[in-house]
């Protein structure tokens, strides 16, 4: 079992663990419902095709309302919620459930903290409340089989217990339904039904039949069995430091085993390793096992070079690679040094190690300051780490103000013809390219795809085939640095139209230094924008500073979506917000709601900034070198 962090800051480890994992189990709060960061996790389950339950926790807290968070399930997911426990008593008055597919009551004893249950008979005022839910139940559960929907149809009561479990296992196991129950984990209520509940309706790894990935050889896709006699496929999902046994690589055995001492071949580098021990992981507790097995989740310690979303197989002549992971740009940045000269080197080495471990974690210099600037996802990410730099590295910090990572995109295509020619004695340098470059097209997924849209329109041999992919490689690693501030490019389309070479003097370098020296030339001519992280915050504030709170958000440039009233009387703000105004703004908050208010708030997009405000912030760019 492994258990995420729910903050959206450390949505990298949600992204890694779900693409690894056969089920999932969503908590929720019975007050607070669906929260912003649940439809961020809902939407990367959705992506990775994790079939899933719900269960509600918190039902002995005032407010607590089970029947409300399943309507959220349904309205603001657009999930198929199959409600297969209902809560007995809520708030200080939750004792326990009902479940519904044995139609039978648990009451937990609350001297025991939950270790001690009775199963009893359904309470009287109940029953008609159970009877409703569960007719909604086995209706759901009748959609997922036909011959369970005659049996339906003819006489409900007669599905059997065992049936019904199979059909909520099928709509689970292929998504189209979410089994529900309820409970409070704080006193162990409802903690052994869910646990029963997951055996019941979450998936094994045999309920995979194949594994599909990718022959990095021929390009087409292979498959491979859950069995341990088939060959090896792993994947390496997170790198963690240890203090005692140093670099731990967790992975995911797919098809075939790992044994302890024995070699594997990384897809990714083309080297094989030894793995010195391997771990079974119990929390912070290490078991040694002589072998990891299909569908087992272990740790692996001395792999030299080794990156997280990296391939392991047996055998370099039975190559595959595997799905790996998409994980999100940072997008905000301090500048760190050490508070002392001799704990260079403690830093260095501390920040190298966190950015292995974490993917969207950055470390960079500042080529224009000398200055050591990490980046990540939001100033809770950022406070975590220069914590665990003091902590685990025992390195102090003094850190500068947040700085936002800022992109350009360019908003007109443009058609440039540049000719790169060097000559210095002897043989020398030769590359004409015609390219018009641009946005790229509105039906191109650049996420999917790749940064650059590159179409080769050459004709005739102008440019050898040979010299193609030196343009597109050149496009590509210029794409790192824009013409206003040196921020990076999310997308561009290029299509290289026609040129001419030298057939002594042309080149590769020379096609690549012609299309790095066309970028810049064309994106100062391409109308270039800046592009700032815009946020979507949700905040939830009393009726009476909702006029304080819609001011102060007007102020820092946000877009009020909407606005909506909980079940609590309070008011529900939605509002896109530009990153840049909201550095401290859970303190001003509290201040204007004098601290009744709460807020959340995940990264939506990138979007154009005012010419104003873009002048300001390249002129901050170019004179910044102070540290706090």
């Amino acid at each position: 079992m492994i258990d995420t962090p729910g903050h959206v800051d450390f949505t990298a480890e949600v992204e890694r663990s779900l693409r690894v994992l056969d089920g999932a189990v969503g908590a929720y709060c019975a007050v607070g419902g669906v929260e912003p960061q649940s439809e961020t996790v809902w939407r990367q389950a959705d992506k990775y095709n994790v079939p899933r339950m719900g269960y509600v926790n918190k039902m002995d807290r005032s407010g607590a309302d089970f029947f409300e968070v399943v309507r959220q399930m349904k309205d603001v997911l657009g999930a198929t919620p199959a409600v297969i426990a209902v809560p007995i008593g809520a708030e200080e008055n939750f004792k326990g459930i009902v479940d519904l597919i044995k139609m039978k009551a648990i009451l937990w004893h609350d001297e025991t903290m939950g270790a001690e249950y009775d199963v009893e008979e359904i309470p009287a005022d109940m029953v008609d409340e159970c009877n409703e839910w569960r007719n909604k139940l086995v209706e759901l559960a009748a959609e997922q089989d036909e011959n369970l929907m005659e049996k339906f149809f003819e006489d409900p009561d007669s599905i059997t217990e065992e049936e019904l479990i199979a059909a909520i296992r099928k709509g689970t196991l292929n998504l189209t339904l979410t089994p529900m129950t309820c409970g409070s984990s704080f006193k162990n209520k409802g903690v052994q039904t869910l646990l029963d509940y997951v055996c019941m309706f979450l998936p094994s790894p045999l309920d995979t039949p194949v594994i599909t990935g990718t022959n990095p050889e021929t390009g087409e896709e292979e498959t491979r069995t859950p069995d341990e006699e088939d060959h090896t496929s792993a994947l390496a999902f997170k790198i963690a430091t240890d203090p005692y046994v140093g670099r731990l690589t967790f992975f995911r055995v797919y098809s075939g085993k790992i044994e302890a001492g024995s070699y594997v071949y990384n897809v990714r580098s083309g080297k094989k390793e030894r793995i010195s021990r391997i771990f079974q992981m119990h929390s912070n507790h290490q078991n040694p096992v002589e072998v990891i097995g299909a569908g087992d989740i272990g740790a692996g310690v001395g792999f030299k070079d080794i990156h997280t979303g990296d391939t392991l197989v047996d055998d370099a002549a039975f190559p595959l690679v595997l799905e790996s992971m998409d994980f999100p740009d940072p997008v905000i940045g301090i500048a760190v040094e050490p508070k002392t000269q001799k704990d260079l080197d403690k830093l260095s080495n501390g920040l190298a190690k966190l950015a292995e471990e974490d993917p969207t974690f950055t470390v960079r210099t500042d080529e224009q300051s000398g200055q050591t600037v990490i980046s990540g996802m939001g100033e809770l990410h950022l406070d975590i780490i220069i914590d665990r730099l003091k902590r685990e590295f025992k390195v102090e910090c003094n850190q500068g103000k947040p700085q936002v990572n800022y992109k350009e995109a360019i908003t007109q295509t443009v058609n440039h013809r540049e000719v790169y020619k060097k000559q210095s004695g002897g043989r020398g340098k030769f590359a004409d390219i015609i390219v018009n470059v641009g946005p790229v097209d509105e039906d191109y997924d650049w996420r999917e795809k790749g940064a650059l849209q590159f179409i080769n329109s050459v004709t005739g041999g102008n440019i050898p085939k040979e010299f193609i992919p030196s343009v597109q490689k050149g496009f590509e690693a210029a794409m790192k640095n824009g013409v206003l501030g040196g921020f990076p490019m999310d997308s561009l389309k290029v299509e290289l139209c026609d040129g001419s070479f030298h057939p002594v003097d042309s080149d590769q370098l020379s096609f690549e230094l012609a299309a790095q020296m066309a970028y810049k030339a064309c994106c100062a001519k391409a109308k270039p924008v800046l592009m700032e992280p815009i946020m979507k915050l949700e905040v939830v504030t009393p009726e009476e500073n909702m006029g304080d709170v819609i001011g102060d958000l007007n102020k820092r440039r946000g877009q009020v979506e909407g606005m909506d009233t909980t079940r609590t009387g309070a008011r529900l703000v939605k509002a896109m917000v530009p990153l840049a105004e909201m550095f401290g703004y859970v303190t001003a908050l509290r201040t204007i709601t004098s601290g009744r208010a709460t807020s959340s708030m995940t990264y939506d997009h990138h979007a154009p900034v005012s010419s104003g405000i873009a002048k300001a912030v390249l002129e901050e760019c170019k004179g910044r070198v102070d540290l706090v």
